[in-house]
């Protein structure tokens, strides 16, 4: 079973303690490692974050179910937890980076809830850069959003928190243009900054963010020495141009083939 991690970033931040994950997640983040390994790593890794959400945030309850075996012996009946069929999800793409996390996202909700419950939106997101290709904000392009969000699980799976514009941004307009309110919205992320916590979980909407790791290595010495959060102001994860070190590279270029 999946633990979390201790931090001082507060109680909406999930940080997996799984060294099955972690092993994974250094093999994505090795200059060696290609395709198709990188997607391979992608759909592991996503299931270990999925599984963990579910289980935090969607509703459970204790039903009773007659196996197989009920010809045989239908005094003995299957009495156990599982996951509500009232429980409501929306996976968001958040392309490009996010198109295949959303996709296993979305594939395995299937596994555990209704599919009339279920469904995927896309969002068309782009960092801005100025001329020295330090990131200004983010430009949110086409939408396909397919109907409303009232008491539903919004989950965002993007592989990188970085600087969190993206991610509120995204939640900015569902807030605002589409009908219904959210039960929650769920981030989740292989990696994220310092700098991205402060700015997610201090948004208006509550957010539950999941990740499997902190990457603040600009930092201070005396601070990578300390407990994580301890000494948030001072952490830095993010360079000049607002990616993550030591981080995992463009996921978005490597998850694609794509460099531009």
């Amino acid at each position: 079973m999946t633990t979390e991690q201790t931090h001082h970033y507060g109680t909406n931040f999930h940080l997996l303690n799984n060294t099955f994950l972690q092993s994974m997640l250094t093999e994505l983040c090795l200059n060696q490692t290609t395709q198709p390994q990188i997607n391979r790593l992608i759909e592991k890794l996503y299931a270990g974050l999925v599984e963990h959400a579910a289980n935090t945030v969607l509703k459970k309850e204790i039903q009773t179910f007659q196996t197989r075996m009920g010809e045989m012996h239908p005094e003995a009946k299957l009495t156990t937890e599982v996951f509500s069929k009232s429980n409501k999800a929306v996976s968001v793409n958040l392309a490009r980076a996010g198109t295949f996390p959303s996709h296993i996202c979305y594939d395995l909700l299937h596994s555990i809830l209704p599919a009339e419950n279920i469904r995927q939106d896309h969002i068309f997101a782009a960092r801005m850069t100025n001329n020295s290709q330090q990131v200004t904000g983010t430009q949110l392009g086409s939408y396909k959003i397919g109907g409303g969000i009232e008491e539903a699980s919004i989950f965002f799976p993007d592989p990188m928190g970085a600087t969190g514009g993206t991610l509120t941004s995204a939640i900015d307009y569902y807030e605002k243009q589409i009908e219904g309110r959210a039960k929650a919205y769920v981030a989740l992320h292989l990696i994220v900054t310092p700098e991205y916590l402060k700015k997610v979980l201090a948004h208006k909407a509550p957010v539950h963010v999941f990740a499997l790791r902190v990457d603040r290595g600009l930092s201070p010495a005396n601070v990578l020495q300390s407990p994580l959060g301890l000494y948030w102001d001072q952490e830095k994860g993010l360079n000049d141009n607002q990616y993550i070190v030591p981080g995992a590279g463009g996921l978005g270029e490597l998850l694609n083939n794509s460099y531009v």
